[in-house]
């Protein structure tokens, strides 16, 4: 079969990963008529349910990604974080979206970063270090900063802020990583992000870009449209269209940026899969993000993405549950708002357990909708 022959229903998806992610698209294949298969280390992962054939195996396992992506017509992921042996153990068997060259170079991020900073692409300041008396020399050279692992440590897990240079030394040492980065604090006036779907041909599109708000590394609500100047959005759009095309994603491209107070764009971090800031993309757009990767990888034309009506997200995390469920007929009694729950059988603090979603009128009624829905399930 032509790399560019689509991949018609019926025919079978492996996901490498069955988190949220995993599920949620796995729940727009189904739709669209495929197959899926799924290779998780949870037994219980949260796309089990909407897969005929789950794996459970660590990530590491080269014969589970081998074995999941016999019979599969593609393989796609829904994290990046898979050693590159099984990456390249499926994509021996069958075509693996996004490939194996841009999973490496987006997984860890010193070596992302290094990139973004050889192809000419904006950044912040920023020190690779190895050790504890190099944290300290970058916070020393850099000023307050973010010491983060270069590998892993996501929803503001690895990361430590620090301001001199003996709270860099003790940052590298408390995270016991081989390598971090130091990443200079930015006057940051918002925090947007970009979602670029691109095929194996070179067809691309972008979703205008979100805004969004984390609290301690974590987002809470993202928003579209996201208000900046529509000169501001299409430099960020371009800026993610040319990442996506010089790493040759096929599949999906998250490319979180900064917006500095000088009107100035940075880019973040870059992640290869479906981004919880894009979220809001099965109420804002023609096309979610879900279906959108499906359609990436299967080689079908690439839906819409206009925003037909503004949305928003807000998160939930397993702090809400530690005093029991929550009562979300409280949430949905709010307009416009849908209560979206992962499946997941374990609610710890800080874990991401489903989200909430509104459409409205305008943004700022899309956000005020799920910020009443959140604190009614809050009390």
């Amino acid at each position: 079969m032509s790399v560019h022959a689509p991949v018609p229903p019926g025919a079978t998806i492996g996901f490498l990963g069955g988190g949220q992610l995993g599920r949620m698209t796995a729940m727009a294949a189904r739709t669209m008529g495929y197959d899926v298969r799924v290779l998780d280390p949870e037994r219980l992962c949260p796309a089990r349910g909407v897969s005929s054939h789950t794996i459970t195996a660590p990530w590491s396992d080269a014969a589970a990604a081998a074995e999941l992506a016999r019979g599969c017509a593609a393989v796609t992921l829904e994290i990046e974080q898979i050693p590159r042996a099984s990456l390249e153990a499926a994509a021996r068997i069958a075509p693996l979206h996004p490939g194996v060259e841009a999973v490496y170079i987006v997984q860890e991020r010193a070596r992302q970063k290094a990139w973004l900073a050889a192809n000419g692409f904006p950044l912040g300041a920023f020190h690779t270090v190895t050790d504890a008396a190099s944290s300290a020399a970058a916070v020393e050279a850099l000023g307050p900063s973010i010491v983060k692992s270069a590998m892993g440590g996501y929803d503001g897990r690895g990361q430590i802020r620090v301001r001199t240079a003996a709270e860099g030394r003790a940052a590298f040492e408390s995270l016991r990583a081989p390598v971090c980065v130091v990443e200079a604090f930015l006057d940051i006036a918002v925090e947007i992000s970009v979602l670029v779907a691109r095929r194996s041909d070179g067809e691309r599109v972008a979703y205008p870009p979100s805004r969004n708000l984390h609290t301690h590394g974590v987002l809470t609500w993202a928003v579209t449209p996201c208000g900046v100047a529509p000169g501001l959005a299409a430099d960020a759009e371009a800026l993610a269209l040319a990442i996506a095309e010089r790493l040759g994603i096929v599949g999906l491209l998250a490319v979180e940026m900064f917006v500095l107070g000088d009107g100035s764009v940075l880019v973040n971090e870059l992640a290869p899969r479906p981004h919880n800031t894009f979220h809001h993309s099965e109420r804002a757009h023609p096309t979610s993000q879900f279906e959108q990767l499906v359609r990436a990888i299967c080689h079908l034309p690439l839906g819409s993405t206009r925003v037909v009506r503004p949305a928003a997200i807000h998160n939930l995390l397993g702090d809400l549950w530690q005093q029991g469920a929550p009562e979300f007929a409280r949430a949905l009694a709010v307009p416009g708002v849908r209560v979206h729950l992962y499946g997941k059988t374990e609610a710890r603090p800080g874990r991401k357990m489903g989200h909430l979603s509104a459409d409205g009128g305008t943004p700022e009624q899309a956000l005020d909708r799920v910020l009443e829905a959140y604190r009614a399930i809050s009390r």
